[in-house]
């Protein structure tokens, strides 16, 4: 029926992540039953197994089952269970392409050992619960199924073109091109809680690691790894040297390095050409040559300064990114941009200049102010609204825990979002398309701090605003729908985020975001949720953004 395909499988198989990608890739609508179910009641799954029971859950799941399988054009995907009603396994037999993602009992118990959205899961022995269910269901799913996939390779594009392969022309021949976008499909995240872990942000020869962890300003290994000299300049402030710069001196002295010490004034009001000057004075006093490493130890403006001094230093010499910060944690420290403010706009000088390493240390965080916490909340939210669905779904099961500073959900939000970062910059390094959507919610952020004066608001407090605002006006444009703006705006409160923006005047508010790296000809451009958990770029008409405006400002 109008080139339906459904997805069936065991819970953690990956119906709702391959789902996702399928339908855009395929221009059709996805729809998943468990969250219909949840519209329908104003209730999480959980609650309703708790409060009616796993009969009356069957019951409602039925009716949506019937009710979905008889539109057209879909990408639906099921619950685990659905295949227990002899109904719903003919409604999905008889009205489309059913597709069972099969993964085994390891597979997926490693992807829900984590996730308390699971009823079935959180009593007795997890494993012998799945081990229960597959004996039961999976005879279900293959007498349903049209195609059966393994999804025991963690690989979403994989998993496409699996599909497509054995897809009949019905599906394939509306496929729209794939952009970059599309292809960056994430796979359900499953948080990992080892000590210590390293990614790599793969750029070729200017491919580099980056390295979460606990205590790792005292491995000398890690921090000396990528050092390629004897000098070494470490570029800090004055709120961050008293906690680290002694800690970290000593175990670069202890590795063999000579260590010169810059000390700047904190704030984002500091990032600018004079603070950029007083790095240069000293490493030129210091006759430092083009083999000194510069290594930021701070957050986002420390990072930025840092890396542009080191991008015009002796036209380029190696740094180091040692972030201390959440939001430079899980944003700036990555990804090769460096800069300082001007008076007439937010980051507007500055180099594309790739560091040789980040080191992330969570246990910086412990020092963190609850207002910088929150700040960085506001760039892992982020991830997860303009890529990453399942992501950002995690992060609103999971926000109580971070504004806590839980060390597990911390060290996963960054991961995730160093994962999501790196793959962004990967396919666009110099924000030639596809990175630019990473500055989801910066296009109102950053005029609010340059209305307000810089260090007024943090960055992630105006960028957290303005996902809010961004939302609003994803929503006057039919990009999404009343529920996602809702959930953006709930997630950005419960992070301890502003979500009502500041009065700077119709004409002030245009003049600021029409000073912005993104636009094109002087028409202002902004990231929107098309829906939530993707993005698009795009200018808008000037009586909604107006809407907006007069919506979200005090």
């Amino acid at each position: 029926m109008g080139g339906n395909i459904f997805l069936v499988g065991l819970m953690g198989a990956g119906k709702t992540t391959v789902g996702r990608a399928l339908a855009k890739r395929l221009n059709k609508q996805f729809i998943d039953s468990d969250h219909e179910i949840e519209a329908r009641t104003g209730a999480a799954i959980p609650l309703i197994f708790e409060i009616e029971g796993e009969a009356s859950f069957r019951q409602r799941e039925a009716e949506v089952i019937r009710d979905l399988t008889a539109q057209q054009d879909i990408v639906l995907a099921t619950g685990g269970g659905a295949v227990l009603n002899a109904e719903n396994r003919a409604y999905l037999k008889s009205r489309g392409t059913v597709i069972y993602l099969r993964a085994s009992v390891n597979n997926l118990l490693q992807r829900t050992s984590h996730d308390k959205n699971r009823p079935l899961l959180q009593t007795g022995d997890p494993r012998k619960t799945l081990e229960e269910l597959s004996r039961i269901r999976e005879p279900l799913y293959n007498e349903i199924a049209d195609i059966v996939i393994d999804t025991g390779r963690p690989n979403v594009q994989f998993l496409m073109q699996s599909i497509l392969a054995q897809l009949g022309p019905e599906h394939t021949q509306s496929a729209t091109a794939v952009s970059l976008q599309q292809d960056l499909l994430s796979k359900h995240p499953m948080p990992q809680l080892s000590a210590s872990h390293t990614l790599y942000v793969d750029l070729g020869a200017r491919s580099y690691p980056i390295s979460i962890g606990q205590a790792l300003l005292d491995d000398q290994t890690v921090v000396a790894a990528h050092i390629p000299g004897a000098r070494v300049a470490i570029v800090t402030n004055t709120v961050v040297a008293p906690l680290y710069l002694d800690r970290l001196t000593a175990t670069l002295e202890a590795a063999g390095k000579h260590v010169t010490q810059i000390v700047l004034p904190d704030g984002e009001e500091e990032k600018n050409w004079a603070n950029l000057m007083k790095v240069f004075d000293v490493l030129l006093a210091e006759k430092c040559d083009r083999k000194t490493t510069l290594i930021a130890l701070g957050g986002g403006v420390i990072g930025d300064m840092t890396g542009f001094a080191a991008a015009a230093y002796m036209r380029g010499v190696p740094f180091i990114q040692v972030p201390t910060t959440l939001l430079s944690q899980v944003d700036s420290s990555v990804g090769g941009k460096t800069g300082i403010n001007h008076p007439l706009g937010k980051n507007m000088i500055g180099a594309f200049y790739q560091p040789q390493a980040v080191i992330a240390d969570t246990s910086t965080l412990n020092t963190l102010p609850a207002r910088e916490l929150s700040a960085g909340l506001s760039e892992v939210i982020k991830h997860g609204a303009i890529i990453d669905a399942p992501f950002f779904d995690w992060i609103e099961a999971n926000i109580a825990k971070l504004v806590a500073k839980d060390a597990d959900a911390l060290a996963y939000a960054i991961k995730r979002s160093c994962e999501i970062k790196a793959d962004v910059v990967r396919q666009d390094e110099r924000e030639g398309g596809l990175r630019a959507i990473l500055n989801f919610g910066h296009t109102f952020g950053h005029a609010i701090e340059a209305g307000m004066g810089y260090g007024v608001w943090l960055h992630g407090e105006a960028v957290g605003c303005g996902m809010v605002m961004a939302a609003d006006l994803s929503q006057r444009l039919g990009f999404i729908d009343a529920r996602s703006k809702e959930r953006i705006v709930a997630v950005v409160k419960a992070a301890g985020l502003p979500t009502v923006a500041p009065d700077l005047g119709v004409a002030r508010w245009l003049e600021l975001m029409e000073v912005d790296k993104k636009n094109e000809g002087g028409a202002i451009k902004f990231i929107l949720l098309k829906p939530l958990g993707t993005s698009i770029i795009m200018s808008v008409p000037q009586d909604l953004l107006l809407q907006t405006l007069n919506a979200c400002v005090a």
